[in-house]
């Protein structure tokens, strides 16, 4: 299946099979992370309409988005539009990106109803119909973008190296994709990738894991962290019989537009988190093998080191050391030092 016809199955199925989240035949589109506890009272604040045609597969919001542009690929019905427009504060910015008709009309619909619950003056979240391949023809600019997050969309795109390149494209140095999405085991036979079902399922479509990390690679991006992951039940009969041998997982990650080693190295870099992130004042989690304790030393990497203090973060981390004397690779688990690791991070 070519890429129009590829968008246009998902335009069908996102906007006339699925008419809400009872519909789905997987879990594969359905949350299976937990929301944190902060973020709750701000999913209390969305529409019912908004939230009943949500089809993501995690939660892809990060810490400290006060005052950032963020952009949210296939942004569906705007749920995440607008708990990200919550925690960006009217000095923020949110851009919600989809191709699908039904779901931005929703998603538009409720925007000054939720500006004013939100009390704020004028509205921060705007929303543009276009393809996630070409976000150039919808005018973000290079180097505009602070944080690019999605929901279980990516796997639906038919030109991901395009996708992923664009996502570099429009992040800041420094900037931060975050985004959950389903990913596979293997790679998905050609003849399931063009199944309507699989694909529009969010199936189809999902990226074996070391193509993800190959691809990113080739893209600049040679360290990528693993923040959560769990797997893909497959309890539709009809969607086990296709794909029943693969493994699918939904995995959220985060990744920096930063100059980073492929291995992880040591320079003798030691972190301090400050407590000073409201929402996790006793701890930060930067990944599935990275919490800092508040006022504790951490020995760090040279690639954890810089998305410690050449992002956001930077605030919030003393980060003790530079890159003057190396000492070898550091045994950052929990993969082995010094090559790839299944989830694909270098760490």
């Amino acid at each position: 299946m070519d890429a129009p016809l590829t968008r246009d199955s998902v335009r069908q199925y996102y906007g006339e099979t699925l008419q809400g989240t009872e519909d789905l035949r997987t879990s594969a589109c359905c949350s299976t992370e937990a929301m944190p506890e902060y973020l709750k009272p701000l999913l209390a604040n969305i529409e019912d309409e908004v939230q009943a045609r949500f089809y993501g597969c995690g939660s892809p919001l990060p810490l400290a988005l006060e005052g950032c542009t963020v952009l949210d690929l296939g942004c569906g019905t705007g749920r995440d539009c607008y708990v990200a427009a919550q925690l960006v504060g009217p000095s923020g910015r949110v851009i919600g990106v989809d191709m699908t008709e039904e779901q931005l009309a929703v998603a538009r619909r409720h925007r000054d109803r939720h500006m004013d619950r939100f009390g704020y003056a004028e509205p921060n979240v705007t929303f543009l119909q276009g393809t996630i391949e070409d976000l150039a023809a919808l005018g973000i600019a290079d180097d505009s973008v602070d944080v690019v997050i999605s929901n279980c969309v990516l796997n639906l795109s038919p030109e991901k190296e395009q996708t992923f390149a664009e996502i570099f494209r429009v992040l800041k140095p420094g900037g931060e994709l975050y985004f959950s999405d389903v990913f596979a085991d293997r790679r998905v036979p050609e003849h399931l990738k063009d199944d309507p079902l699989l694909r529009g399922e969010c199936l189809g479509g999902a990226l074996y894991t070391e193509d993800f990390r190959r691809l990113l690679a080739q893209l600049g991006c040679a360290d990528h962290r693993i923040t959560n992951r769990s797997p893909i039940a497959l309890e539709d009969p009809e969607v086990y019989a296709k794909a029943g041998m693969i493994g699918f997982e939904s995995i959220t990650v985060r990744a920096f537009n930063l100059g980073l080693e492929d291995i992880c190295e040591n320079y003798g870099h030691v972190a301090y988190y400050q407590g000073t992130l409201p929402e996790s004042r006793h701890a930060f989690v930067l990944d599935d093998h990275h919490t800092f304790p508040a006022g504790l030393p951490v020995p760090i990497c040279g690639n954890t080191a810089k998305m410690l203090s050449e992002t956001r973060y930077a605030a919030h981390f003393d980060v003790i050391g530079d890159f003057s004397t190396h000492y070898g690779p550091f045994d950052c688990g929990p993969g082995e030092a010094g090559g790839g690791t299944p989830d694909g991070a270098c760490c």
